[in-house]
C-alpha cells in the first residue's frame, strides 16, 4: 500500500498543475544595479541585454536597470560598459510570480585583444581570492541531485572536499579538520550554520539557512586573504537577497526533510524584507518508523534592507534555530541503541545590524552582531544511568568595519578592525570512563568566564599589466590563552598570459584560537598557543569556450601547535570534530584531555576541475578530481594518516534543461576510504594500530527530475530526487556491539527517494 501510494502521490505532483490553463505566456520582470566591482558605485549607461532576446536596458544614473515583458523561461543576463570586464549572469529563472533581482559588479578590463572572442565573463572571482574560489548561484545548489536544498551539501562536491558521513555536513577541505572552517552570512561570523551542530566543530547533519532567501554562495578551499581569519582551511561566503519591491508575496515549499513558510515584500519606497519558518517532520517519520531516536527542528529567518540615499544602505538579520532530541527507552533493546547515542538540544540565534556606505572610491562597512549557542548534551547507560552531561551557552557580541578604497586606476586598499566579545558558561560532567585504548577520563567542571578576540588586518592589491600582486598581514588577539598574539603574512599573484589562461600563487600563514570548549576541562589547557598551518597553492586556469573552465591546482599545508592529549599520545585534536561523538569516540572532541600544542601535521594534493555553465547550449556540469595525502604526528612522535585522509575524490554531476519546464541531472561520487583502528576481540582498540586499516571505498550514484509550472501569478516546481539509486549503502567506521562481542559494519541508508512541491506566489 504503501508503494502505491508513493506512486500515485508522484503522478499527481507531476500532472496535477497540468490541469490548469496555461493559454497565454506569462512574462516577468528582470530588474536590478550594476556597480563597480571595488568601489560599489554605481555604473551609468551599462547595457543589460537577455540574451538569446532583443530586449535589454541602460543603467539610469544610480546604477538601475529594468526589463518588462520578458517570456517566463531560463535566461543568460549579460552586463558590459567599455573599460570593463563583460560578466553574464547565468540559470536567471524568469517568473511572473516575482521580479528577478541581479547584481553585476564590474571589474575593470586588463586585457583587451579584439580577435579573442573567448572569455571567462560566466565566471566570477573575488577580488583578494585570485585561485582556489568557487561561486555557486541559488538555482545551482537548488537542483542538485541528493542535495536537499542544503548550501553545505552542494559545497561537498566541489574539489579538495571530503565528507565522513552521507547523512551530515561535516566538510574536510585539503585535509583539515571541520572545526577549520569559517562561515559568513551576509558579514556576519557563524560559528556552525547547521542544526544538530558539534560544539567547537563546524558539522552537523543539515543546514538551518533557507535557500530560497541564498543569493549565491563564494567558497575558498584555501590561499583566502587576510580579510578572514581565526580558521585554517576555508571561508563560506553565503550572501542573502534582499525581498521583493513591488508587491507582497510569499511562498510553500515541501521538501525531503522540511515544510516551511516565507513572505516577503516592500518596506515604504525604499526597502524591503524576508521573512520564513521552516520544521523537520522526520520526528514523523521516525516515530512511525519505531526508532528510540526521534529528532525534531525548527528555524526562522528574516531580514530586512533599507536604502538611506545613494551611499547608504543599511541591513538588519536574524536567525533562530531550535533542536530537539527525544528518546524512546521503553524496551531493552532501544535503551541499549540510545546508550550509544550522544543525544543534544540546541538553540541557536543570530542578529546583526550592517551599514554600508559608498565612499566615491571605495566603500566603509561596519557590522554588529550578536550571537548565543546553547548545548545540552547528555548521554546515559544502558540502565539509564548518566555517563555524559555537557550544558553549555556561548554568548558573543562582535563589531567589525573594513575599508575598500581604490587609492588609483591600479592599486587597491582594504584594511579592518574586528572586536569580539564573548561570555562562556559550561557545566560539565563525564563519570570515570575507560577509553578503548585504556585511559581513563574523568571530568567534573564548571566554567564561567568572558574572553575577547581582537583582530586588525591591512592588504594592497597592485596591477601591473598582465601581473597581479595581493600583499598583506593580518594581527589576531586572544585573551584566554598564554601566547595571546599572533601575526599572519599573505601573498598571491596571478599573471594573465592570455584573456584564455592565467597562472597563479599564494603563499601565507593562519592562525585560528583553540576551541572554548577544550579549554574547560583542565586549567592547564589555557597555556595552549594558536593552532597554526602555512600554505602554499599554485593554480593554472584555462577557459576552453566562454561557458567552460578548467584549473589545476596543486597546495601543501604545514600544521603546528595543534593541541594534542597528553594522556592518550597517539591523539591530535586534528583528528577529531565529526560525526555526532560520544562514548564511541571516546569523547575526543569536547578537548577532555590535558592539552599541549605539540601536534603536527601536513597535507598536500592536487585538484582538477573542469565546469561548464548553462549557458545557449542548456546543458551544465562539473567534473573534479582530488588526490591528496594528509598525516599527524602526536606527542609519541609517530606519524600517522590522518583521520580524514581520503586519498582519491571524483564527482561528476550535470543536467539537461528541456524546454524552460523539465530539468533532469545526476551525481555520481567516488571517494576510497578514510582511516580507522580496528577492534580487538574484546573491543579495545591498540594504539600501534591507531588509523592503521580503511575502510572500503565508497560510491553513489543519485538523479533528479524537476518539472517547472507557471501561471500567470505564481510558479509551481515538482522534483523527485533518488539517493542511492543502485542501492549500494555506503560504509562508515565500524562499530563494536558489547552486547554481541563483535565489530558490526556501520551502514547508511541505501536508496533513497523523496519528492518535494514548491509554491510561489
Amino acid at each position: 500500500m504503501i508503494h502505491k501510494f508513493t506512486r500515485s502521490l508522484i503522478v499527481y505532483l507531476l500532472t496535477v498543475p497540468s490541469l490548469l490553463s496555461q493559454e497565454a505566456i506569462p512574462r516577468g520582470v528582470v530588474t536590478g544595479q550594476v556597480v563597480h566591482g571595488t568601489t560599489r558605485e554605481p555604473l551609468i549607461g551599462a547595457n543589460v541585454l537577455v540574451v538569446g532576446t532583443t530586449v535589454g536596458a541602460a543603467t539610469n544614473e544610480t546604477g538601475r536597470f529594468r526589463i518588462d515583458n520578458i517570456p517566463a523561461g531560463i535566461y543568460l543576463v549579460r552586463a558590459s560598459m567599455i573599460g570593463f570586464s563583460t560578466a553574464v549572469k547565468t540559470d536567471v529563472v524568469v517568473s511572473p510570480s516575482r521580479p528577478v533581482e541581479l547584481l553585476f559588479e564590474l571589474t575593470e578590463a586588463t586585457i583587451e585583444l579584439q580577435e579573442v572572442t573567448v572569455t571567462g565573463q560566466y565566471f566570477q572571482k573575488s577580488p583578494d581570492a585570485l585561485l582556489s574560489i568557487h561561486t555557486q548561484s541559488y538555482e545551482e545548489i537548488r537542483r542538485l541531485p541528493g542535495g536537499f536544498e542544503d548550501v553545505l551539501r552542494a559545497v561537498s562536491i566541489l574539489p579538495g572536499v571530503a565528507q565522513v558521513d552521507p547523512g551530515r555536513n561535516d566538510l574536510m577541505v585539503r585535509g583539515g579538520a571541520p572545526s577549520e572552517n569559517l562561515y559568513i552570512v551576509d558579514n556576519l561570523e557563524v560559528a556552525n550554520i547547521n542544526h544538530f551542530g558539534t560544539q567547537g566543530s563546524g558539522g552537523g547533519p543539515l543546514s538551518y539557512i533557507n535557500l530560497d532567501f541564498v543569493d549565491g554562495t563564494s567558497f575558498s578551499t584555501g590561499g583566502f586573504g587576510v580579510r578572514y581569519g581565526d580558521r585554517l582551511s576555508s571561508v563560506l561566503t553565503i550572501d542573502l537577497r534582499e525581498g521583493r519591491k513591488d508587491k507582497l508575496g510569499g511562498k510553500a515549499t515541501l521538501s525531503a526533510t522540511q515544510f516551511g513558510l516565507s513572505a516577503e515584500g516592500p518596506l515604504q519606497d525604499q526597502g524591503s524584507f524576508l521573512v520564513s519558518a521552516r520544521r523537520s517532520y522526520l520526528d514523523f517519520i521516525f516515530k512511525a518508523a519505531g526508532f528510540g531516536f526521534v529528532p525534531e527542528y525548527w528555524d526562522f529567518l528574516g531580514k530586512a534592507s533599507y536604502r538611506l540615499g545613494k551611499q547608504d544602505r543599511l541591513t538588519v538579520l536574524g536567525i533562530l534555530a531550535l533542536d530537539h532530541v527525544k528518546l524512546f527507552n521503553t524496551t531493552e533493546e532501544l535503551r541499549y541503541s540510545n546508550s550509544r547515542i550522544l543525544a543534544s538540544d540546541h538553540t541557536q540565534g543570530v542578529t546583526g545590524i550592517s551599514w554600508q556606505h559608498l565612499l566615491g572610491s571605495g566603500t566603509l562597512t561596519v557590522t554588529a552582531g550578536q550571537t548565543s549557542l546553547h548545548f545540552d548534551y547528555r548521554q546515559t547507560d544502558s540502565l539509564l544511568q548518566p555517563i555524559f552531561k555537557n550544558i553549555s551557552t556561548e554568548r558573543e557580541f562582535s563589531l567589525r568595519s573594513d575599508l575598500v578604497y581604490l587609492l588609483n586606476e591600479g592599486t587597491e586598499l582594504s584594511a579592518g578592525l574586528q572586536g569580539r566579545w564573548i561570555g562562556f558558561e559550561s557545566d560539565l560532567l563525564l563519570r570515570p570512563f575507560w577509553t578503548n585504548y585504556g585511559q581513563q577520563l574523568s571530568v567534573n567542571a564548571r566554567f564561567d568566564t568572558t574572553m575577547s578576540k581582537l583582530a586588525a588586518y591591512l592588504q594592497v592589491a597592485q596591477r601591473f599589466g598582465f601581473l597581479r600582486v595581493i600583499l598583506g598581514g593580518r594581527l589576531d588577539y586572544f585573551s584566554l590563552i598564554q601566547t595571546t598574539t599572533t601575526v599572519a603574512p599573505r601573498f598571491s599573484l596571478t599573471y594573465a598570459f592570455s584573456p584564455l589562461t592565467t597562472l597563479s600563487v599564494s603563499a601565507g600563514q593562519y592562525h585560528q584560537a583553540p576551541s572554548s570548549i577544550w579549554l574547560v576541562a583542565n586549567p592547564a589547557n589555557r597555556l595552549l598557543a594558536f593552532l597554526g598551518v602555512d600554505q602554499y597553492v599554485a593554480g593554472l586556469e584555462r577557459f576552453l569556450r566562454h561557458d567552460i573552465k578548467l584549473s589545476l591546482e596543486i597546495y601543501r599545508k604545514t600544521y603546528h601547535s595543534y593541541p594534542a592529549s597528553t594522556i592518550r599520545p597517539f591523539l591530535v585534536l586534528a583528528n577529531t570534530g565529526a560525526g555526532f561523538g560520544g562514548s564511541e569516540d571516546g569523547f575526543s572532541s569536547f578537548g577532555l584531555d590535558p592539552l599541549v600544542s605539540g601536534g603536527t601535521g601536513r597535507s598536500e594534493g592536487a585538484e582538477l576541475f573542469l565546469q561548464k555553465k548553462f549557458s545557449e547550449v542548456p546543458c551544465y556540469g562539473t567534473v573534479s578530481l582530488s588526490y591528496s595525502r594528509t598525516a599527524f604526528t602526536a606527542l609519541d612522535g609517530v606519524e600517522r594518516p590522518g583521520s580524514f585522509d581520503q586519498r582519491w575524490i571524483l564527482n561528476m554531476g550535470g543536467g539537461y534543461i528541456l524546454k524552460d519546464t523539465w530539468e533532469f541531472s545526476g551525481k555520481f561520487r567516488v571517494a576510497t576510504g578514510r582511516p580507522y583502528t580496528p577492534y580487538n576481540l574484546n573491543g579495545s582498540q591498540d594504539a600501534a594500530r591507531y588509523n592503521s586499516e580503511r575502510i572500503p571505498t565508497n560510491h553513489s550514484l543519485d538523479l533528479r527530475a524537476d518539472r517547472r509550472w507557471v501561471f500567470d501569478t505564481w510558479t509551481v516546481i515538482t522534483y523527485i530526487d533518488v539517493q542511492n539509486v543502485y542501492n549500494r549503502k555506503p560504509r562508515s567506521l565500524p562499530r563494536y556491539n558489547e552486547r554481541t562481542r563483535r565489530t558490526e559494519e556501520n551502514e547508511s541508508i541505501g536508496i533513497l527517494p523523496s519528492i518535494g512541491i514548491s509554491a510561489e506566489f
